[in-house]
């Protein structure tokens, strides 16, 4: 049973989202939020395994509501999966940056939804890894490298091998096709990218290509 936590502040939207998981099976409602606030609080107290997180709130949105439920969490932190009404948006950007697992759009079909949910609870990548490159370079455009992350005792710990996976992982190739670039298993490369985010404290890959692109490791482009 997957228990998931309702966040959007538009009623008919979150009775929809509600409705449609308690008809589910193999879904559980955690609980449903009309703001950030009242997400980071029940966040808290459900312990729930996915959170469907609405992006632009009144008051704090989902970006802060992202970043208080993860840094919050503890033990096993819940997977956000972000809701927007368009995928190059510059909040869904900074949700993705704040640990958030990926994003969906709104209009998605019930069993696309189901199936993210059912995706990123079980760790998987939501999306292509391409799409999520194409979300980030939109943006990482718009800001140089920062010199503080550059410098990061964290990156400077990385092997080599472990810098390349990370860096092939940013510009958009899958598992596989890390593993035929680099003539390893498929096995190595979840193993190289696992550590890579347990070095960096990183809780998510769509976070490890945030950070390969604002530490200069990767350009937009390249």
């Amino acid at each position: 049973m997957i228990r998931v936590l309702v966040v959007d502040d538009q009623f008919l939207i979150r009775a929809g989202l509600v409705g449609l998981l308690e008809a589910a099976p193999g879904f559980e409602v955690a609980g449903e939020a009309a703001d950030g606030a009242e997400a980071v609080r029940l966040a808290a107290e459900t312990r729930p395994d996915v959170i469907l997180m609405d992006i632009r709130m009144p008051g704090i949105n989902g970006i802060e509501a992202t970043e208080r439920i993860l840094a919050e969490a503890d033990g096993c932190p819940p997977q956000v999966l972000v809701l927007t009404t368009f995928d190059l948006d510059e909040y869904v950007y900074g949700a993705l940056r704040a640990g958030a697992s990926g994003f969906l759009l709104k209009d998605s079909g019930p069993e696309r939804l189901l199936a993210a949910i059912t995706a990123v609870e079980g760790g998987d990548a939501l999306f292509a890894p391409s799409v999520t490159r194409r979300l980030v370079e939109a943006f990482a455009r718009q800001q140089a490298p920062d010199p503080a992350a550059v410098a990061s005792p964290g990156l400077d710990a990385l092997t080599s091998r472990e810098r390349e996976v990370l860096k092939l992982t940013a510009r958009g190739l899958s598992n596989v096709e890390i593993a035929d670039r680099l003539f390893i298993s498929e096995a190595t490369v979840k193993t190289h990218l696992n550590r890579t985010m347990s070095k960096l404290d990183l809780g998510s890959r769509a976070q490890a290509v945030v950070l390969a692109y604002e530490t200069g490791l990767v350009t937009p482009g390249s």
